[in-house]
């Protein structure tokens, strides 16, 4: 029996996606970076937290949220994921259910009626989670929460609502990381690199060309795919649905989304609603 082993879409063996969060001004200059060079990702926003719309920050204020309307000119077609950051940006750890639950779906609510979508992500507040704030996230409908734990590494993860990350943008090993990354060739597992970080931080450490040569060495590669936090979700979720005959010779894809896997030396392509032997 051969090993088999799940590529993206267009066959590719990696993928790599952002995630930023709090509603920033900053962010617009993060867009522009990662739109030159074809990245993507998920910015995650707290819906009770924009300021008035005739805000003005003091001289010398780096974490500058944007105000609703600047928010959803800003995000609506950027191409980037919205997903939940808690309605007021509390840790959940310690909340009683009800009030954790608010704070998902009120976020969860508003987010969707500004962007008029469907918001399944989520990013913990201050990285904090445990048992019982990931029951919530699932009980209100929520696919994935990212954590703030580095790997450093390439593996999917193995329990989405506790998703940690590659790294933050700051880490000293980010460069490292990224080249291994790129000019690794014919690793054994899918990779995926997932950057975090907050685009503020930018500004505070006067450090842009950090996120630049990142994005220069990352970016409009062929074997890269470059999708937000839900398409990578939604593909793995995808993919652990096809259905195998016992020789492991024919293949039937149940879902809306076309499939890639590699088994032995064949790559095989599956489409939606499909089967195909190999």
């Amino acid at each position: 029996m051969a090993n088999m082993n799940m590529r993206f879409p267009g066959g590719r063996p990696k993928t790599l996606t952002l995630s930023y969060d709090d509603g920033v001004e900053q962010d617009i200059k993060l867009i522009e970076i990662a739109r030159k060079y074809g990245l993507k990702g998920t910015f995650n926003l707290n819906s009770g937290c924009y300021p008035p719309e005739d805000v003005t920050y003091e001289p010398g204020t780096i974490h500058r949220r944007m105000p609703k309307s600047k928010v959803t000119e800003v995000y609506k077609d950027c191409g980037w994921e919205i997903a939940a950051h808690g309605y007021t940006h509390p840790s959940l750890v310690g909340l009683p259910a009800n009030i954790c639950i608010k704070e998902i779906l009120r976020d969860r609510k508003e987010l969707e009626e500004q962007f008029g979508t469907i918001v399944r992500g989520f990013a913990y507040p201050y990285g904090a989670y445990d048992d019982a704030s990931a029951d919530a996230l699932k009980s209100c409908g929520i696919c994935y929460a990212r954590t703030v734990e580095a790997t450093h590494d390439y593996h999917l993860p193995k329990d989405w609502l506790r998703l940690p990350a590659t790294c933050h943008h700051n880490d000293p090993k980010l460069m490292e990381l990224t080249r291994k990354f790129v000019e690794v060739d014919g690793w054994w597992d899918p990779m995926f690199f997932y950057l975090w970080g907050h685009s503020y931080e930018f500004e505070a450490c006067n450090n842009w060309e950090v996120i630049e040569e990142f994005a220069r060495l990352a970016g409009g590669r062929d074997d890269i795919w470059y999708a937000t936090n839900i398409e990578i979700y939604d593909y793995c979720h995808a993919f652990s649905q096809l259905i195998f005959n016992t020789d492991m010779t024919m293949c039937t894809n149940p879902t809306a989304v076309d499939i890639w896997f590699a088994y032995g030396d064949k790559d095989v392509f599956v489409p939606a609603g499909k089967t195909v032997d190999f």
